[in-house]
């Protein structure tokens, strides 16, 4: 590698799994209150349906976040932040780590090129083993996100690991894997979207020399796969949302919290929630490529330094 740039050498597969936890971490620090309201817009009408009785209305994505830290204190903005950050260094480190390599895989063992459909089956692929290490976590994170003040269920829920072992406790070990369909789905549909559609924009544009390989390139890139993740995923989203949080028995399946919600609040509530969904996501998606392109060569830049002879 002596005499190679930073950005002509290939990142080895540690340097994609730690730029990716590092730059997820930093990214959903930045949006986590844009998550935190996506979530309780997306669970609002299911009090009704149940009580005849809405509680708390939320209004769009400020009127959400206004009347959190006015009802709840600023804080509450950040309910489920460890849960998330545990996820996020475990899961974006496989998803987004794996992706390259899984793809590679593909195209060896079919003997084509990386076309798009390899490159969704790689993600969708990567999708899902990451999910089946972190799915407790999610479970735990959403239900965080919903502890209110005035929700006595969710007052018994201290923390991410006394937030697994209540559920454990009072609802046993199956409820930690609430929306396990649609949370793979979710996943598939996320991650295949979003490394895709930012492969592809990105691609695209330095094929086109419209842009070079570097950090407006790397923005445009990843707001358009913010904005096509969030179309696409957001129906599955809302009921996975719905179904990890749902009491035990409250619904039979995640197919029947799906259409329970199309049968009592119609098929705008599969878009509940969708600005602050693309707010996040579209930020998200900013954050975390051009920190995670950045992160890539300053790892590579720093291995060439440390392996060039002195």
């Amino acid at each position: 590698m002596v005499g190679l740039k930073p950005s002509e050498v290939p990142p080895t597969l540690m340097v994609k799994f730690v730029g990716a936890g590092a730059a997820a971490c930093i990214a959903d620090l930045v949006t986590f209150p844009l998550d935190t309201a996506k979530v309780r817009l997306q669970i609002q009408g299911e009090g009704l349906a149940e009580t005849g009785v809405r509680i708390v209305q939320y209004k769009g994505v400020m009127g959400t976040i206004t009347t959190m830290v006015r009802m709840e204190g600023a804080a509450s903005l950040y309910n489920g932040l460890v849960a998330g950050l545990q996820r996020q260094m475990t899961f974006a480190s496989i998803r987004i780590g794996m992706y390259d390599s899984v793809k590679q895989f593909y195209c060896r063992q079919t003997e084509i090129p990386p076309t798009a459909t390899v490159k969704f089956i790689g993600a969708g692929t990567a999708a899902c083993i990451a999910d089946l290490f972190t799915f407790p976590l999610d479970t735990a994170k959403v239900r965080l996100q919903t502890k209110t003040p005035v929700n006595v269920k969710s007052a018994q829920y201290k923390g991410v690991f006394g937030t697994i072992s209540t559920m454990v406790k009072t609802e046993g070990p199956r409820s930690l894997y609430n929306g396990t369909s649609p949370n793979i789905t979710r996943s598939a549909l996320v991650n295949c979207t979003e490394l895709v559609t930012y492969d592809l924009i990105k691609d695209s544009l330095l094929k086109s020399n419209l842009m070079s390989d570097t950090l407006p390139c790397h923005f445009t890139s990843a707001f358009g796969a913010g904005f096509c993740t969030t179309v696409i995923a957001s129906p599955v989203d809302v009921v996975k949302t719905r179904y990890m949080n749902s009491a035990k028995g409250q619904y039979q399946s995640a197919l029947n919290c799906a259409l329970t919600m199309l049968r009592k609040e119609g098929p705008m509530a599969f878009y509940k929630g969708f600005m602050p969904s693309f707010l996040r996501l579209g930020s998200w998606n900013v954050v975390m490529f051009v920190t995670y392109e950045q992160l890539k060569r300053a790892m590579m830049s720093a291995r060439v330094s440390w392996e060039a002879p002195f």
